[in-house]
């Protein structure tokens, strides 16, 4: 009988390269929200898919970027600490578009470990074949040397079974650090609160400031009825932007409110309800003890 094999792979990249989207494919389950937004994803979020065999726990590092506030500087630390800790490394480049500085900045740091690491050549569902391999030629030549290179689509599935096999065949000897079926290992209180940000992104997209944050926090856990409760307070940095949060008639706010409350309930197996408000936090992004209490 073969040895059960374990590690942990983190997904590096430059925003917006499709590493959140890759992690829920590869998981099975919406572990990480998506947006076209740059810097969605601001904390490390782990995706766990387990086999009899092998389990495979994703590192979804914050895109690392110029950081322009004190929240940009620890995203960037954060994603950068994955790096020495990890099994093996992915770097998320697009298959669309020109290989940039910032790509070419995150695969220095990538080299620099002495980690198993792959390319991977996201999103291919918006390029030809032909563009594909002229991507794979220049990442060769530009990007360093990698143990493997994969194309693929987060979004349809294709080639993701490859960047699979080629994770799986480098994890070591392990044990199994999650119970079988666990996915991922934030509460379900972070879940709700990213769900909100995530639907707030898509209803008010150019018009929603990005100094916004969603904390959660569960209510009324000891009634008897099945409906799972959640106190949701959507934080921004001035008293401008909470129009904006809620919109001409609170429509953002209780669109928003109700598409995260419908794929929670798909989630969860469960009613749930949402008691939603917009809060001022100054300035959040720029202060330290705003960030600690914030989590970030």
């Amino acid at each position: 009988m073969s040895e059960h094999r374990s590690g942990f792979v983190s997904l590096v990249g430059r925003p917006n390269v499709g590493k959140s989207t890759l992690v829920n494919r590869i998981v099975g389950a919406k572990v990480a929200i998506v947006s076209d937004s740059p810097q969605t994803t601001r904390t490390q979020i782990r995706g766990v898919r387990t086999t009899p065999s092998w389990q495979l726990v994703l590192l979804d590092t914050p895109g690392i970027h110029k950081p322009r506030t004190l929240l940009g500087e620890r995203t960037n630390d954060r994603a950068r600490a994955t790096l020495g800790e990890v099994d093996a490394v992915c770097l998320l480049i697009e298959a669309t578009g020109s290989i940039g500085p910032g790509d070419r900045f995150v695969a220095q740091l990538v080299q620099q470990v002495d980690t198993p690491k792959i390319l991977v050549v996201s999103k291919t569902d918006l390029a030809t074949r032909a563009a594909i391999g002229e991507q794979l030629a220049v990442a060769t030549g530009e990007l360093g040397e990698f143990d493997a290179y994969v194309p693929l689509s987060g979004l349809t599935g294709d080639g993701v079974d490859a960047l699979v096999g080629e994770l799986e065949a480098r994890l070591p000897e392990g044990p199994e650090y999650y119970p079988g079926g666990v996915v991922t290992d934030q509460p379900e209180t972070f879940l709700v609160a990213e769900l909100v940000r995530e639907k707030l992104l898509r209803v008010a997209r150019e018009e929603l400031p990005h100094a916004i944050t969603v904390v959660a926090e569960e209510i009324d856990a000891d009634r008897d009825d099945d409906v799972l409760r959640y106190d949701v307070k959507v934080l921004v940095e001035r008293d401008s932007q909470k129009g904006m949060v809620i919109g001409k008639g609170g429509r953002v706010i209780k669109e928003a409110g109700t598409l995260a409350r419908e794929e929670l309930e798909a989630l969860l197996g469960a009613p749930v309800f949402l008691d939603t408000s917009v809060k001022v936090e100054r300035d959040w992004q720029r202060r330290a003890h705003a960030l600690d209490r914030l989590g970030y």
